[in-house]
């Protein structure tokens, strides 16, 4: 059974950091790529970012360039996103997710999830 568990969100003030950690256990990861989701209240859920696993190719959604960086450990089974100069408005809860690449990128409907992470940017 696949495992995603996220961790490193909290209350940052806005200009500051944080740094995801989504760890994956249950199978084997190769042919798969981990995405980043968010959600806001009254939102819909957005793509943020995305790795593919066994290359290292990532995609961001316009709005999180230059400010996001999602990267992967193999050795870890685990992927991160790096999140700086963080906004009030990138409150939200975020999300991890695998499946094949494209599903990952370019819908938000990937098979396996993990619970959710609460960041929260005060103004």
């Amino acid at each position: 059974q696949v495992q995603l568990v996220e961790s490193g969100g909290g209350l940052v003030q806005a200009g500051g950091s944080l740094r995801l950690s989504c760890a994956a256990s249950g199978r084997t990861f190769n042919s798969y790529a981990m995405g980043w989701f968010r959600q806001a209240p009254g939102k819909e859920r957005e793509l943020v970012a995305a790795i593919n696993w066994s290359d290292g190719r990532t995609y961001y959604a316009d709005s999180m360039k230059g400010r996001f960086t999602i990267s992967r450990d193999n050795a870890k089974n685990t992927v991160y996103l790096q999140m700086n100069s963080l906004k009030p408005e990138d409150t939200a809860v975020y999300y991890c997710a695998a499946d094949l690449y494209n599903i990952v990128i370019l819908t938000t409907a990937p098979r396996y999830w993990g619970q959710g992470t609460q960041v929260t940017v005060s103004s």
